[in-house]
């Protein structure tokens, strides 16, 4: 995580683009997998991206102007409880370690939140996963408006935070870059081990072990999300995760795997042959789908549309199922009658942050958003036949293959961050061989 400065300064960027009132965030609650295990906690990203804050039964309230403008409800200390579960921040820890101007324990907090919401212009607030907590917020915003409702003095709106948080989160700062290009890097080491070790026989879940071992051995906190470990027709299947066929020689293995660090995510995809060579039909696609994902890179700069890349990838997709007789339509005609769609039912990117399809609107105006420095994209266009597909010829049949990048918007163009993992044929072939 980062230093308390950097989320001070967050806290007064968002608290400066407030219509003045209060802003309420609720930490992630614990989720239950199975009886009395719960799966481990992670913390809600809007919330972490303002406090730092790593426990659940939290709450932080914003208010602008106010004397002590940022209030966190914890849990407080309980060695019993600690004891059992871990150690707890508390209150004091709150203003000491994670700079909250008044801290009380989550106890008190529906006491206390009345007094904070009762005269406040407008409340930002987005019902979260605690539905007991959505009600209460309903409830109390109200009562605070029936109450003051000759007065004037009440909250005139109920407004989602989002607004303003996920635009600020759409724009990576220094130390952000820095923990993503960190979780990209072991993705990418990540990536390279399973190129190298994949063989003939082996089972998907193999690969995937190999691939977790290596993010939490170099420091990452797990996956960024379930690894896509999926060979042969399992690769037509855009999120397979069963990760469990055994894998055979003349086959492709799909992987989609990024590791998390820092409480940011990479998001890798590599397609590569199990045996020792691209061949045939499979080369035939790969090829194209090269082809789409470097020009639709190319197209990523300050000022493009977020669209750009996806029309770029788009198009070559289509002139290359053209070309290898799998779309017959003219290129303009497969686009609007969307017939391509049953070999590339995906668009090419989303942004990469906190969370893996992270925060962003990607369009503003009516119309696709302009791409500007410090955003973070993925650009992973594919071509996917499935087993089933009675249009094209048996021998087509059960080819998946995407080939995704993360890519920075600088001043100057694109930096892509994922450029270590290997996905020129030669290339992959080298390593293949070693």
């Amino acid at each position: 995580m980062h230093g308390p400065q950097v989320y001070a300064q967050r806290r007064r960027d968002f608290m400066r683009r407030m219509d003045g009132g209060v802003a309420i965030l609720r930490a992630a609650p614990v989720s239950v997998r199975s009886h009395d295990v719960e799966y481990a906690f992670r913390q809600d990203n809007d919330f972490l991206y303002l406090t730092g804050f790593p426990e659940p039964e939290a709450t932080c309230i914003l208010a602008p102007g106010a004397e002590q403008p940022y209030t966190l409800f914890v849990r407080p200390r309980d060695p019993e409880k600690e004891t059992w579960t871990g150690r707890r921040v508390g209150v004091d820890g709150a203003k000491t370690l994670y700079g909250a101007d008044a801290a009380y324990t989550i106890d008190e907090l529906d006491t206390r939140l009345p007094k904070l919401v009762e005269h406040a212009s407008v409340v930002y607030y987005a019902p979260g996963r605690d539905q007991r907590f959505n009600t209460r917020m309903f409830e109390l915003f109200g009562w605070a408006r029936d109450n003051h409702a000759r007065s004037g003095a009440g909250p005139r709106g109920l407004l989602d935070p989002g607004a303003i948080l996920h635009d600020m989160r759409l724009f990576k700062a220094p130390e952000e870059i820095e923990a993503l290009e960190r979780a990209i890097a072991i993705a990418a080491e990540a990536h390279t081990s399973a190129m190298r070790e994949t063989r003939p026989g082996a089972f998907e879940y193999e690969i995937e072990a190999l691939i977790d071992y290596t993010f939490r051995r170099r420091g990452a906190t797990g996956p960024a999300y379930p690894s896509i470990v999926a060979s042969g027709p399992n690769a037509t299947i855009l999120h397979y995760v069963e990760n469990t066929r055994q894998m055979r020689d003349g086959e492709l293995l799909l992987i989609d795997a990024g590791a998390e660090y820092g409480g940011y995510c990479a998001d890798v995809t590599r397609t590569f042959p199990v045996g020792a060579r691209y061949e045939g039909r499979a080369r035939a696609l790969y090829d194209v789908v090269l082809a789409a994902q470097e020009a639709a890179i190319a197209t990523v700069r300050p000022g493009a549309s977020f669209d750009e890349p996806h029309q770029c990838a788009l198009e070559i997709l289509v002139d290359g199922l053209r070309h290898l007789g799998l779309l017959e339509e003219e290129r303009d005609a497969a686009i609007a009658g969307g017939t391509y769609r049953r070999f590339y039912m995906h668009r090419t990117s989303h942004w990469l942050g906190m969370d893996v399809h992270d925060v962003g609107v990607y369009r503003l105006d009516d119309k696709p958003r302009a791409l500007a420095p410090g955003m973070v994209l993925t650009v992973e266009p594919g071509l996917y036949v499935a087993p089933d597909c009675e249009q094209v010829a048996p021998e087509w049949r059960g080819i998946g293959i995407r080939i995704e990048d993360d890519v920075l918007v600088t001043p100057e163009g694109n930096r892509v961050l994922s450029a270590a993992v290997p996905k020129h044929v030669a290339d992959v072939e080298a390593l293949r061989r070693s």
